[in-house]
């Protein structure tokens, strides 16, 4: 037996022992009881929630896998983890601006990377396939775990923002329409909240449900192009906020804004399509031109090697 084979072993048998264990002590009564914020919450819930929007969660304890996880998190975060700028892309992915959420999710994505990574090595040593590389394939795995959650994030961002850059000159002109219909701005944009299902509407109707609750209209629309953080959707909501400073109509400003939405989507489009030209001219170079170049050639070199012409 090789010692590569007796580790796998060894890291086999481990992992059943250390399984084994933890399903005994997660039955130890004081680990397995409910928390006091848990046992309490359903006599406080009509103070501290009375309407009942809020669902009773079980809150982790500091003892098990989560209360460590999120304690790890906690510290990846604040220890140089780019807190504000993950917090951005959060915004901008549409999704809540927890930090220590998505670390803790990363985090969780990692280790399970490292447990499939450490599987696959320790079946491949026991199969009589692994080499020394094996050992680095849990911490690879693990790495690429991580990576690929950072990465997702960074996707779904760029995605909503091309959204909202996408929906910005309809809402624009629908905005624009209903201004000059008669209609005041927070009742146009409550309208295109109710109308319209883009990521777009379901900002400037939280922008409306803020300005509802005590928030001014300007500042809900300035919140509201910072957090999407999309250069036309910013220029946009500055000239809207300073037409509505200076009392200008506002109708105007915004079937404006509406064209030069809609000339930068062109602008992007023939960029995007010139893109795509460089791109299509990669398989015609490197596959069809060589094909025709050897279909051409090759029928002349097999008769000048078999002799004739």
């Amino acid at each position: 037996m090789s010692p590569l084979t007796a580790v796998a072993y060894a890291v086999l048998l481990g992992t059943g022992l250390a399984a084994g264990v933890l399903l005994m002590v997660r039955r130890v009564p004081q680990w397995a009881a409910p928390s006091l914020t848990r046992r309490i919450a359903p006599y406080v819930r009509d103070i501290a929630d009375p309407v009942g929007l809020t669902p009773l969660r079980p809150t982790p304890s500091g003892l098990g896998w989560r209360g460590a996880r999120d304690r790890v998190a906690v510290a990846w975060s604040g220890g140089g983890g780019g807190g504000d700028a993950l917090a951005r892309r959060l915004r901008q992915a549409g999704r809540a601006p927890d930090v220590v959420a998505f670390r803790a999710r990363q985090l969780g994505w990692g280790v399970g990377g490292v447990v499939v990574g450490g599987a696959l090595a320790v079946a491949s040593t026991l199969l009589g396939r692994g080499g020394p590389l094996v050992v680095a394939l849990p911490l690879v795995v693990g790495v690429a775990s991580i990576v690929a959650v950072e990465q997702g994030l960074a996707r779904a961002a760029r995605r909503r923002s091309a959204r909202i850059e996408e929906e910005l000159p309809t809402v624009l002109e629908f905005l624009g329409l209903c201004l000059a219909a008669g209609e005041g701005l927070r009742d146009a944009l409550r309208r295109v909240g109710e109308v319209g299902s883009g990521a777009l509407t379901i900002e400037l109707r939280g922008a409306v449900l803020a300005s509802g609750t005590g928030s001014n209209l300007s500042d809900a629309l300035l919140e509201v192009a910072r957090t999407c953080d999309v250069p036309a959707l910013s220029r946009a909501v500055e000239h809207l906020v300073a037409a509505m400073d200076r009392g200008a109509p506002l109708a105007h400003v915004l079937q404006e804004q509406a064209v030069d939405a809609r000339e930068d989507a062109k602008r992007a489009l023939l960029e995007s399509a010139g893109r795509k030209e460089i791109l299509m001219l990669l398989p015609l170079v490197f596959l069809i031109l060589p094909l025709s170049v050897l279909f051409a050639v090759f029928p002349g070199i097999v008769l000048l090697k078999l002799g004739f012409g």
